[in-house]
């Protein structure tokens, strides 16, 4: 029985091993990837299932106009009739009768139509059309790609941010969790009141919670660079970036700020590509009234009233023809309808325009007004946050000689701690007011400019 219990045991040790082992290996097989702006927008840019869509739809915008060129090319057929008369037709004619073939009769004839345009305007315009498609298709494409560049750089930046709010507020904590212990320790001797043990207790306890809901937001805030850069659950992610190294090119992209224009906004040349289309498709619907000429040639190769069925004893003949067909229009009521109506959806669009215009020129303006204000709060915050820790250290020598109270002392760090959240949340707007900016003004992301 003791060596059965002792094999058991030994068993149930070695299952504890493999299976603390196999765990172990679990959490070091999980892939952790370091990023950096450029990486993490790279990374998106090749994975993203949206730019993957928009680069489908170009290639199919290209497939459809060379499809409508091909229209241009001659069409060529081949086919084929057995027909079997069982009593053939019988006329009247002058009092005589005949019939129109002979009764159980085969008559087999096959033929080859070849037919080509040769003034088909509509299908000129209609390729005028399809290539602007594929430049509107291509500015869609190009649309999707900043918007996925705005999105990613700013849910980087939102990640920066719940970092550093995560370490500021851990900081926080420590330090209060190290004034309680100073405070508790004086308490045991009797130097201090057990309200201030109880102040410093209860600074230190309500910081907590924030630092927990600063660990959620920095692990959702990974979930959601990870969505948008396309990476599996199983990867983790890591960035060892500040907010605070953004500072410097905060005031240098300040210095050089070019002047705003909407030349390169993707929202008014995809406008602008609309309106091409609609005046192409008024000329496309002028057609409508312009004559077509189209050849048509074809060649007949048959047999007639065989009253067999072999096909190899037959007396074949062949004849051939050569035909052109004009066709002109006179009048059809809707033709002039559409016209009109196309004429209304180009006014639409200019007043769409014109409204868009107004709206992003307003845009601009406000995020260049933001991008100044957070420019200025920032080197305000900055020295509000060496004061603030000026004063905690000052507090602390207070207190700690006798002069200061408890109650200074937690004001001082409450003041630190929130002198450095405005500061990193003045820079985190700047930023992200730039990226907006950045897509309004239709900046493309060019990877060898930005390394």
């Amino acid at each position: 029985m003791k060596m059965q219990k002792f094999l058991a045991e030994r068993v149930l040790l070695a299952a504890t091993i493999l299976c603390i082992g196999g765990y172990a290996h679990a959490q070091e097989a999980k892939e952790t990837l370091t990023l950096n702006l450029d990486k993490a927008i790279e990374i998106a840019l090749s994975d993203n299932p949206t730019i993957k869509v928009a680069q489908e739809e170009i290639a199919l915008k290209k497939v459809t106009h060379k499809e409508t060129w091909q229209n241009l090319l001659p069409e060529a057929s081949i086919g084929g009739t057995l027909n079997h008369t069982i009593t053939a037709a019988q006329m009247n004619l002058g009092g005589q009768s005949f019939k129109m073939g002979m009764d159980n009769s085969n008559t087999v004839s096959g033929v080859l139509n070849i037919s080509l345009p040769i003034f088909a305007p509509s299908v000129y315009r209609a390729m005028s059309m399809t290539k602007t498609d594929i430049e509107l298709a291509v500015e869609k494409s190009r649309a999707s790609k900043q918007d996925l560049v705005n999105q990613v750089t700013k849910a980087y930046y939102q990640l920066m941010l719940s970092q550093d709010s995560y370490d500021v507020l851990q900081k926080s904590y420590k330090l209060s969790e190290d004034n309680f212990n100073i405070v508790n320790a004086k308490f045991q001797q009797g130097a201090v009141s057990e309200f201030d043990k109880i102040s410093a207790e209860v600074q230190m306890r309500s910081i907590k919670p924030n630092v927990i809901s600063a660990g959620n937001a920095v692990t959702l805030s990974k979930l959601q660079l990870k969505v948008l850069m396309g990476v599996t659950a199983d990867v983790d992610i890591k960035i060892d970036d500040f907010l605070t190294n953004y500072e410097t090119s905060l005031f240098v992209n300040e210095l050089g700020q070019p002047d705003a224009t909407l030349d390169n906004n993707t929202t008014m040349k995809q406008l602008e590509l609309n309106r091409k289309m609609l005046q192409q498709n008024i000329k496309t619907l002028r057609t409508n009234f312009m004559p077509t000429l189209s050849m048509n040639y074809s060649y007949q190769y048959q047999s007639l009233y065989n009253d067999n069925w072999n096909l190899f004893n037959y007396n074949w003949g062949g004849s051939s023809s050569l035909v052109f067909n004009l066709s002109i229009p006179l009048y059809k009521a809707s033709n002039f309808t559409k016209l009109k109506s196309n004429r209304i959806q180009i006014s639409q669009l200019e007043q769409n325009r014109i409204d868009t215009e107004r709206k992003l020129n307003m845009q601009i303006t406000s995020y260049q007004n933001n991008m100044a204000a957070s420019s200025e709060q920032v080197v305000s915050n900055r020295e509000n946050v060496m004061q603030a820790k000026k004063a905690v250290q000052i507090a602390g020598k207070r207190y700690e000689v006798g002069k200061g109270t408890v109650l200074e002392l937690n004001t001082s760090q409450v003041q630190l701690t929130e002198a450095e959240l405005t500061y990193n949340q003045s820079i985190y707007d700047y930023l992200v007011s730039k990226a907006d900016l950045d897509q309004i003004l239709g900046k493309d992301y060019l990877i060898n400019e930005q390394k």
